[in-house]
């Protein structure tokens, strides 16, 4: 069972999910070149987005996570590092995620490796992508998800697609799990 601190940072981004409703669609544009890199300190994870498309959501940052709205209020990009508390396993906290944050959500794709996972589809009007890494023995949980209207998928689709490549979970704050 989770722990209220658990389940706080679990169901943070169920309700953002229900509040990332859809937009009108943006004109089609090239894939961003101004990017910004976030690098968390204490848990040593990083990663990339668009500070042409994403701003910090003011009042919305906390020393496990960070949420990033786009200029149109239409997407959200959340990156969080927190302590397994609950003592999830990989496999359980993927279940709790899709019956949590994505009930009826239909995926599209899904990857699962040793340490990490992805979940990614639609539910209603939105489309989610969330990529979820299991560290230092699955003590630690980095993850980060993007959310934003279907109708846009031709602007958000390949950002996600940089944004993934630009992740690396990192082993907590000294680099080897200490």
């Amino acid at each position: 069972m989770a722990s209220s601190a658990s389940v706080a940072a679990y169901t943070c981004a169920a309700i953002l999910f229900s509040s990332c409703a859809a937009q009108p669609a943006a004109a089609a544009r090239a894939l961003p070149s101004d990017w910004t890199g976030i690098v968390h300190p204490q848990r040593g994870f990083a990663i990339a987005y668009p500070s042409e498309v994403f701003a910090p959501k003011d009042g919305a940052a906390s020393e496990d996570g960070q949420v990033l709205v786009s200029r149109d209020g239409a997407a959200k990009l959340l990156v969080g590092a927190f302590d397994n508390t609950a003592a999830f396993s990989l496999e359980g906290y993927r279940r709790f995620l899709l019956e949590q944050n994505y009930t009826g959500a239909e995926l599209d794709y899904e990857r699962r490796k040793a340490s990490w996972f992805v979940i990614s589809g639609t539910r209603g009007d939105t489309m989610f992508y969330e990529r979820v890494t299991f560290v230092c023995g699955g003590r630690l949980i980095n993850s980060w998800a993007m959310l934003y209207p279907v109708a846009e998928r031709r602007l958000y689709d390949p950002i996600v697609e940089r944004v993934a490549r630009s992740y690396s979970p990192g082993a907590g704050q000294t680099g080897n799990c200490e």
